[in-house]
């Protein structure tokens, strides 16, 4: 795990890359906004968190790093290990945890409950949509206190690497780490007063086959009766109204998704 600091003091404010090694956006955000050298306003600390699956290529050695949480820095497992080591280093944090989607191009963030934090931060944020995920946060870092996640774009891709490091000039800013950007810069210059809140109700199984394939798109409504994906050429179709969610054909291996329920708007 690598860890750098900006600033004088302890941070209380930290961004987080590379939970998964195949989702380098994040450490990509970290490194450029390191080689930016902002004049920061507040202690910020910056951690590429799986150093080794980043290099690897891999989205973790030995397990899940993000369903790890506590962790256990007596554990043979080496992402056991880190998430212990990554838990102590944004104790007292507010914390961004960046991530990356097979789902959607446009970054959208993620929460375990409208806390102060979120309804702080996340207008502040260049996304439209937050997701609250309530029970579906096991081993998880969003479990943390003040911890938001984002979904930068899609995995891989040069979009999501910028749109990470934009997301972390604005959380920066939105913490006071960093100065409120101008009319002209890239991150808005105001909050939002209409982020979408979708909270997850359950899971959308994947049947075993083939091929896969998703009709629905993320946060539209899909009404009773709909197409919303099919496996090997057959179709699933909605039993009653919901928001897709993560909706994707192989972005889990058991699942295309979640049911989500849409709850209002974060002002």
């Amino acid at each position: 795990m690598d860890v750098y600091e900006l600033g004088e003091g302890e941070p209380e404010v930290a961004v987080v890359g590379a939970i998964h090694g195949d989702e380098p956006c994040g450490a990509r955000a970290v490194r450029r906004l390191l080689d930016s050298d902002p004049d920061v306003e507040r202690a910020v600390r910056l951690i590429v968190a799986n150093e080794a699956a980043l290099d690897a290529g891999v989205r973790y050695l030995d397990t899940d790093l993000n369903r790890a949480f506590p962790g256990d820095s007596d554990a043979e497992a080496h992402e056991d290990q880190v998430a212990a080591e990554l838990l102590a280093a944004v104790e007292g944090c507010t914390t961004l945890a960046i991530h990356s989607t097979q789902s959607s191009a446009e970054p959208f963030a993620v929460i375990d409950s409208v806390d102060e934090v979120a309804r702080a931060v996340a207008p502040h944020l260049p996304v439209d949509v937050v997701i609250q995920t309530d029970a579906f946060t096991e081993g998880r870092l969003i479990e943390h206190p003040h911890t938001l996640e984002v979904e930068a774009g899609l995995q891989g891709s040069d979009g999501a690497a910028d749109n990470a490091y934009w997301l972390t000039r604005a959380f920066l800013a939105a913490t006071g780490a960093l100065p409120a950007p101008g009319a002209d810069d890239v991150v808005d210059a105001g909050g939002r007063d209409d982020v979408e809140v979708f909270r997850l109700r359950e899971r959308i199984p994947k049947p075993e086959a083939e091929t896969y394939e998703v009709f629905a798109r993320n946060f539209e409504r899909v009404a009773a009766g709909d197409r919303f994906a099919a496996a090997d050429g057959r179709p699933l179709r909605a039993d009653e109204s919901f928001y897709p969610v993560l909706l994707s054909p192989y972005g889990y291996r058991d699942q295309f998704g979640y049911v989500a329920d849409r709850v209002g708007t974060i002002e």
